[in-house]
């Protein structure tokens, strides 16, 4: 018994030692010699380990055959990897050797290719700058044949076209420092030129007035001469000696005295032919091609000044030498002629900040001559007249700013990275979103830079008028009222045309149009800060009595109208460029079971586009108080234009036969719209609204796909009809085509097919549909 418990026990030790981590083995050990048997134990443990060994051996007996196979084949492939060693070695070093001479034609051709770029670089630039050194020589040229008003006109081209044109190169900075100094220099010598005719003059006056005083004897001779001539003649005896000689009819013994006072005359030039007038004119000339300066008015009217200064002081200081009548007589005839030089010189000013100070000095003047009690209500009279003019240069300054701003904006949301950055746009357009500021920095405003840009600019527009209406004795009211006028000039005529321009200039994409109109929705929401504005700067209220409005708003939503009609043209263009890739197979056996290739691009593109209308502003406007309203419109006139061309594309003239195949293949496209109007591109819709775009032709395919012509012939004209929105000569058209393509396709399949029932039962069929339609057709005509 003890026996057998020993050898069940030492069983038990082999198996954990057998089936026992290493680790753990020393407890399992120990309760072999607590016990008194390990003598036997150890007798156990050899047999088992040479159980084991045997099982071992048969083991590797039996894979030792594999290992020597492995063993061979890896000494075989450590052969031929020493083979494809050799070649790979062999092979690289050919490639290196190859590609040294192609790294060498590399870099022969990449130094080939920066020469030619330099060289187109150079020739680029050699174009710009060529004009202006050819235009400059020709200049220099001018100035060395002293053709000082042709040098003028150079001058004008060549500052205004060619240096711009050329880049910012040194010989242009200095040719643009010496300009000014060459119109003074033409300017002078213009000048010295007059001087020098004038300093003529004055030494041969003398003889210019002999040489006029002889001209008008012999003037006074030859009058004489024929009034004597005139008393002895009859009207007849005149006439028929004029055409019998041709020239005068003067006596014998007249002629020997005229003829000697024109042998006097042909000797002595006239009084004009004793003088080169030619510096007069071109002093003239000069000066009228040269910009006005304020320094010449400044002398002008320093002169009057100082006249009447003297008069004055002459009259309150002595008596009897000039009268009151005298003076202010003086006063009416030089005011009257300085106006009429005023109102003829600033008309040609195109610079609205020497309008600006010619204004200042008016002001100066005419309070300068009041404060002697000279009468100055005709200048400040002149100075509103002249207000007008400096409104419509600002307007044409304007243009250029708000176009160059239209311009170079990106049309897209402005980023804004820090606070500092969002109250410095702040300050240049009164913006508030109380969402928008909790949100986390980097975030972006929702409209883009020719927002604060055009806001900015109008403010500056204002200021600009504001100036002009100082010290013009206006009332508050009035200025306010003359700022609101220019205003809306600014923004119904000026900026207005500018928006129109930039919506209606190609290239022109969907998300700038969006842009556009989130942007003017944003300048329609600032007007009435412009009108704060205004009130601020003239102290007049803005609900004061017949105060003038401004039209921003109205300026505004039709920019935003035309930016929504070129949406909706843009969309339905591009709607046009898909359809030209349809290729219809209108003679297929059967239709496919997936849509055509260019309609599922076109429902991408669609669905794209849609994604744009969702940033589209919705509150403090009331046109955009739904936000998806752009949105609907836009999707419901793209399904409406794809299922209008949808189904031209079906009735097409040149379309002369449709399968049956091919329309199954046109439904199955149809589908896929419908499918598209179903899933919603647009939120807003109510129910299937959006499926009612192309419910005529889903109605025209039912009919024929499931050829219900005895529903629509017995219903047609009910309101209740089934086919409703199927025209009949719709209906005719195609059926005539599908009976085209039947009878040709039996044709082609079998020439004895005419004689198959079904087909000649189909055929009939076909043919008493026609004749229905036609009967029906013409009786609603009639």
């Amino acid at each position: 018994m003890a026996s057998a418990e020993t050898a069940a026990e030492h069983e038990r030790i082999l198996r954990e030692i057998e089936s026992t981590d290493t680790n753990c083995i020393g407890p399992t050990l120990r309760s072999v010699y607590d016990g008194q048997e390990h003598g036997l134990f150890m007798d156990k443990l050899e047999g088992r380990i040479r159980n084991h060994d045997r099982e071992i051996e048969k083991m590797c007996n039996h894979h030792f055959q594999g290992f020597v196979d492995s063993i061979t084949e890896l000494l075989k492939v450590r052969g031929e990897a020493q083979k494809l060693k050799c070649q790979v070695t062999e092979t690289n070093q050919k490639l290196q050797n190859d590609g040294k001479e192609l790294l060498t034609s590399m870099d022969e051709l990449r130094q080939c290719r920066l020469q030619q770029r330099n060289i187109a670089t150079t020739i680029d630039k050699l174009t710009h700058c060529l004009p202006v050194l050819e235009m400059y020589s020709k200049l220099q040229e001018q100035m060395r044949a002293k053709r000082y008003y042709p040098a003028l006109r150079t001058l004008e081209q060549l500052e205004e076209s060619c240096l711009p044109q050329a880049g910012s190169y040194r010989f242009c900075g200095i040719m643009s420092e010496n300009i000014p100094r060459l119109r003074t220099h033409i300017r002078d010598v213009s000048m010295s030129d007059l001087k020098d005719f004038l300093e003529s003059i004055r030494k041969h006056s003398d003889k210019i007035g002999e040489t006029a005083m002889k001209q008008a004897q012999v003037q006074i001779a030859r009058d004489n001469a024929v009034t004597s001539q005139q008393r002895s003649m009859s009207g007849r005896r005149i006439r028929k000696e004029v055409e019998r000689t041709g020239s005068n009819p003067f006596s014998e013994k007249d002629s020997g005295i005229l003829d000697v006072e024109d042998e006097e005359k042909d000797e002595i030039p006239g009084a004009q032919d004793l003088v080169d007038f030619s510096p007069v004119y071109r002093c003239l000339h000069i000066y009228t091609v040269l910009h006005e300066t304020l320094e010449g008015y400044r002398r002008y009217f320093n002169q009057i000044v100082g006249f009447f200064v003297v008069e004055d002081h002459i009259l309150h200081t002595t008596q009897g030498l000039v009268n009151r009548a005298y003076v202010e007589e003086l006063w009416e005839l030089a005011l009257s002629k300085t106006i009429a030089a005023l109102r003829t010189h600033s008309s040609y000013c195109t610079d609205p900040d020497l309008i600006l100070d010619l204004k200042n000095l008016i002001v100066l003047f005419a309070d300068t001559l009041q404060g002697y009690g000279f009468p100055v209500n005709q200048l400040f009279d002149m100075l509103l007249e002249m207000r007008d003019q400096y409104g419509e240069v600002l307007l044409k300054k304007w243009n250029q700013s708000f176009r160059q701003i239209l311009d170079q904006d990106n049309y897209s949301p402005i980023p804004v990275a820090s606070p500092e950055e969002y109250q410095r746009i702040a300050g240049q357009f009164p913006f508030q979103d109380p969402e928008l500021d909790k949100m986390p920095f980097p975030k972006k405003l929702p409209f883009s830079e020719f927002v604060p840009k055009v806001y900015s600019q109008l403010k500056e527009f204002i200021y600009a008028c504001l100036k002009y209406s100082e010290d013009l004795h206006l009332s508050s009211t009035e200025i306010d009222d003359m700022i609101r006028k220019s205003t809306n000039l600014l923004l119904t005529r000026t900026l207005s045309h500018c928006l129109q321009y930039a919506i209606k200039k190609k290239n022109v994409g969907l998300a700038e149009l969006v842009q556009i109109i989130i942007n003017t929705t944003h300048l329609e929401q600032s007007c009435h800060y412009l009108e704060e504005f205004i009130s601020n700067i003239t102290n007049v209220p803005p609900d004061t009595i017949n105060a003038t409005k401004l039209y921003g708003t109205s300026t505004f939503k039709d920019a935003r109208h035309a930016a929504e009609e070129e949406i909706y043209i843009n969309l339905n263009q591009k709607i046009d460029q898909f359809l030209q890739l349809a290729d219809y197979d209108w003679t297929a056996a059967q239709g496919g079971g997936q849509a055509s290739d260019y309609l599922s691009d076109l429902i991408a593109f669609l669905c794209s586009t849609f994604t744009v209308f969702t940033h589209l502003p919705g509150n403090a406007i009331e046109h955009a108080t739904l936000p998806g309203k752009v949105a609907q419109t836009a999707c419901m006139s793209a399904c409406k234009h794809l299922s209008t061309s949808l189904l031209q594309l079906l009735l097409e003239a040149d379309v002369r036969q449709v399968s049956m195949g091919a329309l199954q293949q046109f439904n199955v496209d149809v589908k896929e719209c419908e499918r598209f109007a179903r899933a919603g591109p647009v939120p807003g819709f109510q129910g299937d609204t959006l499926l009612l775009a192309f419910i005529d032709l889903r109605q025209l395919l039912d009919l024929f796909t499931q050829w219900d012509w005895s529903t629509y012939l017995a219903d047609y004209g009910r309101p209740t009809c089934k086919y409703l929105r199927v025209n009949p000569h719709t209906a005719l058209a195609l059926l005539e085509k599908i009976s085209r393509s039947m009878k040709d396709t039996s044709r082609k399949n079998n020439m004895f097919a005419q004689f198959r029932k079904n087909e000649r039962d189909k055929q009939k069929l076909i043919d008493t549909v026609v004749k229905q339609l036609r009967n029906l057709i013409a009786t609603n005509q009639a």
